[in-house]
């Protein structure tokens, strides 16, 4: 890959990250994102308890800090920063990541260079340097039962690997249906377009659907692995796993009743019947990982 070291962003990029409870792994994301070259840092805090934010104000005077007077979820959080900004181009991400350098600045790059092109994410690698999938297709009704259920206990089955594609398509710049919202860049224009996130979506599944409502309006998705964000998952979401699993499938639903057409929306009840059988299986997973 081209080594981008060095590379910084420009002025038109404002940040906005969604804390809950990051400890010191905020400080760092800030550290990284103005290393980065991004001048403008929103931070907006859920109600955190651990006072993560407070202690990146006082490292970091120059972020702006806002705190809502409540816990408004991923997307809501996010649509709320970038209401507080004016930045062309908005970098949304969660705050237990380190951005790698010249990662900024290759996105921005696509999206100045290629106008039908509406939001971009980078590769998404965990701190043991294995790739986490993004630049996903939407599933199919089929691709959604084999993953949704083989995947809990068999992760190489081929329903989820075509879903993620896994493999080299991870390293392949390449158009996609979503990326994940852990971190990626978007236009203020088609944001705005669309209304930002659907903040109905509390947590989970808000990217995928972003990405559907942008697409529907004629805009297109990049995957770029040439930039890199180092990302340690879960940390705001495992302090809460039962209740966080609860959310992921609420959103699962939502999202199956708002894109479904024709046939598949007779299928509904039998989804839904499907998405509260693999919630109890996730329930009973996570309890065997968590006593293993």
């Amino acid at each position: 890959m081209e080594d981008r070291a060095g590379v910084q962003a420009s002025e038109r990029v404002v940040a906005v990250i969604v804390n809950y409870n990051a400890g010191e792994a905020l400080s760092e994301c800030v550290a990284s994102l103005a290393s980065a070259g991004v001048s403008e840092i929103v931070v907006v805090d859920n109600k955190s308890s651990d006072g993560s934010a407070e202690l990146a104000a006082r490292e970091f005077p120059h972020i702006k800090t806002l705190f809502p007077t409540r816990n408004l979820g991923y997307g809501g959080g996010a649509n709320f920063g970038a209401k507080n900004t004016a930045g062309e181009y908005i970098l949304v991400c969660n705050p237990d990541l380190i951005v790698r350098p010249g990662g900024v600045a290759a996105l921005e790059s696509t999206l100045d260079n290629r106008p039908e092109i509406a939001l971009t994410g980078p590769m998404l690698l965990e701190s043991s340097g294995v790739v986490y999938p993004s630049g996903r297709e939407f599933p199919g009704m089929g691709e959604a039962i084999g993953h949704g259920f083989l995947g809990l206990f068999w992760g190489g089955n081929p329903w989820t690997k075509r879903y993620r594609h896994i493999g080299s398509d991870q390293h392949t710049p390449r158009l996609a249906d979503w990326v994940s919202g852990a971190f990626f860049l978007v236009r203020r224009d088609a944001f705005e377009s669309v209304g930002g996130f659907d903040d109905r979506y509390f947590m989970y599944v808000e990217d995928v659907d972003l990405c559907w409502r942008l697409k529907r309006k004629g805009w297109e998705i990049w995957y770029d692995p040439t930039a890199q964000v180092v990302h340690e998952q879960g940390l705001s979401a495992s302090q809460h796993p039962y209740k966080m699993l609860v959310a992921h499938h609420l959103s699962m639903w939502r999202f199956a009743r708002q894109t479904a057409e024709g046939w598949d929306r007779a299928l509904l009840p039998i989804v839904a019947l499907g998405i509260v059988l693999r919630l109890v299986l996730s329930w009973g997973e996570h309890l065997v990982r968590w006593r293993s």
